[in-house]
This record gives structure tokens, C-alpha cells and sequence, in this order.
């Protein structure tokens, strides 16, 4: 495993995130593909022997059934200094006022449910999972420093927002002496690049780090386009992303597809490879449900595109409407 600094910070994390959706009770939430506790075990240790130790999730995955599963698998299997946990806030959690949202009483009240779920006393990284437009943005980050000082949190993150929007935040904390956002978590992967645009460019130069969500673009950089699973037919929100560019995407997943069998490797490899050496990208967060998926990520660390190969994936990419807010 390849280790890096995360942003300008003087954390470690590993090169390959574990995003940790795929973890939760297939009843609870709208994820009816999701690994039960017995059948998330033998993957999150395996991320473990593998050098990974940054693991992110959510409070709404599987209605906090995934921080559960999570914080008690790793409770089991290593110390808490040695990884990195990260979740995130601001999904509904329950019916009524103030069930959903980054207001203060909201943030205060979501990072202890998700200390409970976790079982541990604080978060290296909380993250606001969307731009809350009905809250001040000046409330939410007053209350995101409260927490750090408070030690509840030792790092904080946004994740898909417009670059406007964060640049806002960051001035926002700058101007006020408040804890700043260090991490972007947004969407990157081939089929998707809008964020090549603004937000990537800011990052980098503020030095903030980059955590793609959905690298593989929900798995369909790793098969053949017409290739139905259980998690294509029943995910929504992903069949949203890519329906107005379908042609077009399809020739990227056939180019990766070709790249691929020229290295005799997985065409995972290829799609995230491109991603590891793209300017600006700090870590990809991948999913795994299969022991396969950990080591086609973990290899992809060690294939090297060429220059024309990168080109050649990039040469069918049109302008996609902007997603993922």
C-alpha cells in the first residue's frame, strides 16, 4: 500500500479509500444490495491486511446501520490510532423538524448518534454530505469548529457542492478564524470529469485534498455497458447519472475495455489508474462487495498509463450536465 499526506495536513492516509455504503442491513434505507455484518467481516479485514486504513461512510447508509457494522468490525480488528474513520451528515435521519439538515442543533445532535453507532469517542474526518441552502452557511461551520475544539472531530469535509459554494465555506472559516474544510469529496471518474472544471483546479490550489466518490462510476467502467447486476436494476439515483450521455459513454467503457486487455488486467485497474494519476486526486474511495474488488484496487496503484493510453480514454468524453449536488 502507497501512503500519502492528506491535503495540507499532516495526516496519512492510504492511498485506496474504503467507502463503506456497501456495509448495512439490506432491509434498512433504500439499498437493498448491502452486506450484512457476517458477510462485511471477511471485507473490511481484508481492506485491513491490506494496508487500507481510511474507511468513510455516512450516517444515512442504511438508515446508520453501516456505521455500526463498521465501527464495531474494526473495533474487533485494530486499534482505533491506526485508522482513519470518516462519516458524514446532513441526509434525513428521521420524520419532523430538524431530522435532516446542517443546522447547529442538527450537526450537534448527528455527530453523537454517530459516535454512539461507531463506538468510538470521536471522527478524524466529518464531513457536511451536501450544501444545505435553508441553513447559514456561517451556522454550520461555526458548529463544525465546535465540534473540533470540542474533540469530537479532528478534521472536517464537504463533499459535492458547486465550486462556488465551497469556496465560499473556505473563505467564510478563513475570515472568521474557524476550522477549515480540508477534503473535497466529490464525483471523478470517466464518464463523469465536470469537475476538472473548477472545483479540481481550487483544490489544488489551496491544497485541499480530493476523495472521489465513485470512481468505477457505479461500476460501469468495470463491464460491459449492457451488463445488468442486482445494484444497476435497483439504483435509482445511479441510472440518473448517465442517461443523457449514453453513447458517448459507452465508447469511453469500450476504450477502457481495450486498454485493459492490452495489460492482460481487469478493466477496474485501467478506471482507477486513471484516476490515481489525475492532478489534484488525493485518494479514490471504492466500494467493494467481493474480495476481487480490494485487489484490483490495490493493483491499480502499480499501473502506470501512458500518455497516449490516457489520452485515448479521454479523446470520447463529452460535456455532461452537472450532477451529484
Amino acid at each position: 500500500m502507497d501512503y500519502i499526506k492528506f491535503g495540507n495536513t499532516g495526516l496519512e492516509i492510504s492511498k485506496i479509500i474504503l467507502g463503506c455504503m456497501t456495509f448495512g442491513l439490506p432491509d434498512r434505507g433504500t439499498h437493498a444490495w448491502t452486506l450484512d455484518e457476517e458477510k462485511s467481516r471477511p471485507l473490511i479485514k481484508k481492506a485491513l491486511d491490506l494496508g487500507i486504513n481510511f474507511f468513510d461512510t455516512a450516517n444515512v447508509y442504511s438508515d446508520g446501520t453501516s456505521e455500526e457494522i463498521v465501527g464495531r468490525i474494526l473495533k474487533d480488528n485494530v486499534a482505533r490510532d491506526d485508522v482513519v474513520i470518516a462519516t458524514k451528515l446532513n441526509g434525513r435521519m428521521r420524520k419532523g423538524p430538524n431530522g435532516a439538515g446542517l443546522s447547529r442543533k442538527a450537526v450537534f445532535a448527528e455527530i453523537d448518534h454517530s459516535l454512539k453507532r461507531l463506538g468510538t469517542d470521536y471522527v478524524d474526518l466529518y464531513q457536511i454530505h451536501r450544501w444545505d441552502a435553508a441553513t447559514p452557511v456561517e451556522e454550520t461551520l461555526e458548529a463544525l469548529h465546535d465540534l473540533v475544539k470540542a474533540g469530537k472531530v479532528r478534521y472536517i469535509g464537504a463533499s459535492s457542492m458547486r465550486a462556488t459554494q465551497f469556496a465560499t465555506a473556505v473563505y467564510k472559516s478563513r475570515l472568521h478564524g474557524w476550522t477549515e474544510f480540508v477534503a473535497m469529496q466529490n464525483y471523478v471518474n470517466l464518464l463523469y470529469r465536470e469537475e476538472e472544471r473548477e472545483m479540481l483546479p481550487f483544490c489544488l490550489d489551496e491544497k485541499i485534498a480530493v476523495i472521489p466518490w465513485s470512481p468505477l462510476a457505479r461500476g460501469r467502467l468495470t463491464r460491459d455497458w449492457d451488463a445488468k447486476t442486482e445494484r444497476t436494476e435497483s439504483d435509482i439515483f445511479g441510472k440518473t447519472l448517465y442517461e443523457k450521455t449514453a453513447e458517448a459513454d459507452r465508447q469511453v467503457v469500450e476504450k477502457v475495455a481495450e486498454i485493459a486487455k492490452h495489460h492482460g488486467v481487469p478493466r477496474a485497474q485501467v478506471a482507477l489508474a486513471w484516476v490515481l494519476q489525475k492532478p489534484g486526486i488525493t485518494a479514490p474511495i471504492i466500494g467493494a462487495s467481493k474480495p476481487a474488488h480490494l485487489d484490483d484496487a490495490v493493483a491499480a496503484l502499480s499501473l502506470k498509463l501512458s500518455a497516449e493510453e490516457t489520452a485515448a480514454l479521454e479523446a470520447e468524453y463529452v460535456p455532461h450536465p452537472v450532477t451529484g449536488f
